[in-house]
């Protein structure tokens, strides 16, 4: 981009601090130079599409309930960057996830969220044992997190992919992706196909991630107590992705 200022390619949230990095809702775009001249405009979009995959909120859009269904799963492979391992829950993780989300905003305190955990997920260990997947970073430090859990439909029991997170710090690694992986792996293992997710429109980026992974966008079907609210929720996508990515929502709604 060589003459000129560092446009943004229609990314919503990065800003341009004057330094030599953008910020972009949490991870960092690493330019390497101050000199907007020097600036290696492949490199610049790659890291930017990474950062796209990763950041997951931007909680000034409004709340929408917005579902999602995969009927089945066709296996990819899985890549972790170099450094990085999966591992399942063990007993006391639950003070690592509460930090997790409570470093993102979802819960006021640390203590609710690991009161939350416990109560929601750890009734029974060998349950949440194979079915929460944590994503560790060569310190042996959980920094990434995902759960392949059931709820309810008309009384039924049915498979929800629940509290897909990966700390800022470790955004634009394709993480969250590995995890999305993961766990849809476990519930093909299980055996537990159609998969549904309950997300909103400030989950962009996820939801993005969602369709490109098997998912679709649900009009009028619904799990658990959520009202549908899919024409609420496409009417703010339309107004914060780009003509392609809203097509492609539309295109990948039933």
């Amino acid at each position: 981009m060589a003459g000129g200022a560092v446009k943004e390619q229609g990314i919503h949230g990065i800003v341009n601090r004057g330094m030599d990095r953008f910020v972009a809702n949490g991870p960092h775009i690493i330019l390497g130079t101050t000199d907007i001249t020097q600036i290696d405009q492949g490199k610049l979009l790659q890291q930017i599409r990474n950062c796209r995959e990763e950041i997951m909120y931007d909680r000034n859009i409004p709340f929408y309930n917005t579902i999602l269904k995969c009927n089945n799963y066709i296996n990819s492979e899985i890549v972790l960057p170099k450094g990085y391992h999966f591992r399942n829950y063990q007993v006391g993780d639950e003070k690592a996830w509460a930090r997790l989300e409570y470093e993102i905003g979802d819960f006021e305190t640390v203590d609710m969220a690991e009161k939350y955990f416990v109560s929601q997920y750890c009734q029974n260990i060998n349950d949440i044992k194979k079915r929460c997947i944590f994503v560790l970073n060569h310190q042996n430090q959980i920094v990434g997190s995902c759960i392949a859990w059931r709820d309810k439909k008309n009384f039924q029991s049915v498979a929800s992919l629940h509290w897909l997170i990966v700390s800022p710090e470790h955004q634009g690694k394709n993480l969250g992706k590995a995890l999305c992986q993961s766990v849809l792996k476990v519930f093909q293992e299980l055996n537990e196909f159609p998969v549904y997710i309950h997300t909103q429109p400030w989950s962009y980026i996820a939801i993005l991630l969602y369709v490109h992974l098997g998912f679709k966008l649900q009009k009028t079907d619904t799990f658990s107590h959520y009202e549908n609210q899919y024409m609420q929720s496409m009417n703010v996508l339309k107004g914060i992705l780009t003509d392609q990515q809203y097509k492609e929502l539309v295109e990948n709604s039933l």
